[in-house]
């Protein structure tokens, strides 16, 4: 059964969801705050996450900041702010999806559907990590897939400089590229990219 983290502070919102997608079939984990639903994505490690943005004590955008430094877990963003700078932050930073309130229930579950398919067909093709030359197709230089690599096995810059035999500030500085021309803002975005790709070779 697979399990959905729910943070939303709306409270009959937040119940009427819950009890959809229990009888949907899915075990439904839920939080009324931001810090609280940063602290049982961690701890329960759910297959999804469905999250408002505008939350108590830390934002949306923040909580999918955080797991992805070290995540690729699915996230949905379920919410009232629809700008188009909202959207494209949340998607910049490695959001699945998003979908604007009131949502249409159909469309969620699809959503859910998609993502949980998805993260299940990168998971069954395990990726190769024995080389880097395959992420050179995303449109990087060979030294770019060579950092892409290592952060992608969950590697820090201090450690990728050490296994590349440079220094610190130059693994910093081929991540600030690898994040400019593969359209992300964070690690784990960037991660699910590279891990992607290296499952489907």
């Amino acid at each position: 059964m697979p399990a959905i983290l729910l943070i939303e502070d709306h409270a009959p919102l937040r119940r009427n969801l819950e009890e959809i997608l229990t009888l949907e079939g899915y075990q439904v984990i839920t939080a009324s705050d931001g810090p609280t639903g940063l602290r049982l994505a961690r701890e329960r490690r759910p297959d999804l996450v469905l999250c408002d943005i505008m939350l108590p004590g830390m934002d949306g955008l923040e909580i999918l900041a955080r797991l992805r430094t070290d995540s690729a877990i699915p996230f949905i963003f379920l919410t009232a702010k629809g700008e188009p700078r909202d959207i494209r932050a949340g998607m910049n930073l490695g959001a699945d999806d998003y979908l604007p309130k009131p949502v249409i229930l159909g469309d969620l579950l699809a959503s859910i559907r998609a993502r949980l398919e998805r993260a299940s067909n990168v998971r069954s093709r395990l990726p190769d990590f024995s080389n880097s030359v395959p992420l050179e197709k995303l449109g990087i230089t060979p030294r770019e897939a060579e950092v892409l690599l290592w952060m992608a096995q969950g590697k820090a810059n201090a450690d990728i400089a050490i296994i590349l035999g440079c220094t610190h500030a130059t693994v910093k500085k081929h991540s600030i590229h690898l994040f400019e021309k593969l359209g992300v803002e964070s690690r784990g975005a960037a991660m699910l990219i590279a891990i992607e790709a290296l499952s489907s070779t």
